[in-house]
């Protein structure tokens, strides 16, 4: 992509109204051994800290005017982190800080991160009161070694009593995360936690494949020998199984990494793969005002420091290059496809190789990748775009 300094809003520009908002919550207990995220240590509290914060830069948006949030929210997403580290009550101060008309409408989504160990029945309900109708738990694994060597704080049950206590405040529409691809060493078996994540019936499941970064600590022990990097086979096979097992459940695959039972999908994400406005509000990250994209700093102390005056680390316009390129990925990596191209161009005869190779469908007029296809997803959209 393309970046170059954008001017900021001026008073004759309109601001760029947004209905969805993603809030990040930065503390966690424990870094995970492949996290990447910008968060900050921390055992536990913190949300008044953290709510100030957000304030100032709340305060600061408005001052701006590159962005204006609608009177009334179509989805909001708290993530992290481990937003279920700070106290139960913190989804009311951030209904508050929000304002409550923007988040009464009947048909908002309003989903919140947790992690097993720290969702306890007081947050349950807590953030029922407050508001919030969707939960997304990151479990993992069902597996004991696996979760000790992830760095992980709950056990082999800790999943199943989180959506226990979820359920029993009221909150139906769940998701819980799995990650493939681990190492062979750890005896892992990715066909039982799949029918243990079968077993607890949640409407949403989403994936994430093992990656490696350099910065981690999962990323010295490969670069020191200690571990083995991640097995691109095992990737494949394990993604493949996923997809198969799944979707042979009545979920449907409607993203890359993601999967819901009919009516269950994430709409909160929606917004990023369809190219919508949203605003970004916490130390890292994103928002977007087409076709403007920018950031905050990613560091918790610099984003209290800063948050009062600009948080803001960097930006980027995205010329149309870049803009055509990401509207083919993010048509690619969902279940709507793109449309099929005029038959005769080069990108009409790279699909009939997509669909001899597997790797896509033609149907009603569109173009759809399979699974075997978005695991090439980055690589194909590029040769599309190109």
């Amino acid at each position: 992509m393309t970046a170059r300094p954008a001017p900021a809003a001026s008073s004759a520009d309109a601001p760029t109204v947004v209905r969805s908002v993603y809030v990040h919550a930065p503390f966690c207990a424990r870094r995970c051994v492949y996290c990447d995220f910008a968060v900050k240590v921390r055992a536990g509290g913190g949300g008044r800290d953290w709510l100030e914060a957000l304030g100032r830069e709340l305060e600061h948006v408005r001052r701006e005017g590159l962005f204006a949030l609608d009177e009334r929210l179509a989805t909001l997403y708290v993530g992290g982190g481990t937003p279920s580290l700070l106290e139960a009550e913190a989804m009311a101060g951030l209904a508050a800080l929000l304002g409550p008309e923007r988040l009464s409408a009947e048909e908002i989504e309003w989903t919140v991160e947790a992690n097993p160990e720290s969702f306890d029945a007081e947050r349950a309900a807590a953030w029922r009161r407050a508001g919030v109708n969707r939960v997304s738990l990151g479990v993992q694994t069902f597996d004991e070694r696996a979760l000790r060597w992830m760095g992980r704080l709950h056990g082999t049950r800790g999943g199943p009593e989180a959506v226990n206590r979820a359920r029993a405040a009221g909150i139906e529409n769940l998701s819980i995360d799995l990650i493939f691809a681990l190492p062979a060493h750890l005896g892992r078996s990715w066909e039982d936690d799949l029918a243990r994540a079968l077993e607890l019936d949640v409407p949403h499941v989403s994936l994430y494949g093992l990656g490696v970064e350099p910065g981690t600590a999962l990323g010295r022990a490969v670069a020191a020998g200690r571990e083995p990097a991640v097995d691109e086979e095992r990737y494949a096979e394990e993604f493949l199984l996923a997809a198969r097992t799944l979707t042979a459940a009545g979920y449907e695959h409607y993203e890359v990494s993601n999967f819901a039972k009919p009516g269950r999908r994430a709409r909160h994400n929606a917004v990023y793969w369809n190219g919508a406005p949203y605003l970004g509000l916490g130390n890292g990250a994103h928002s977007y005002a087409p076709p403007i994209r920018r950031w905050n700093v990613r560091d918790w102390d610099e984003y209290a420091a800063r948050s009062g005056e600009t948080p803001e680390a960097d930006r980027e316009v995205l010329d149309r290059a870049a803009l055509d390129l990401e509207r083919v990925w993010l048509g690619l990596r969902t279940s709507e496809g793109l449309d099929d191209p005029a038959p005769g161009t080069p990108q009409a005869l790279l699909v009939e190789k997509w669909v001899r190779r597997g790797h896509a469908t033609r149907a009603g007029g569109r173009v759809r990748l399979t699974p075997e296809g978005w695991l090439l997803l980055d690589r194909l959209a590029v040769d599309f775009a190109g």
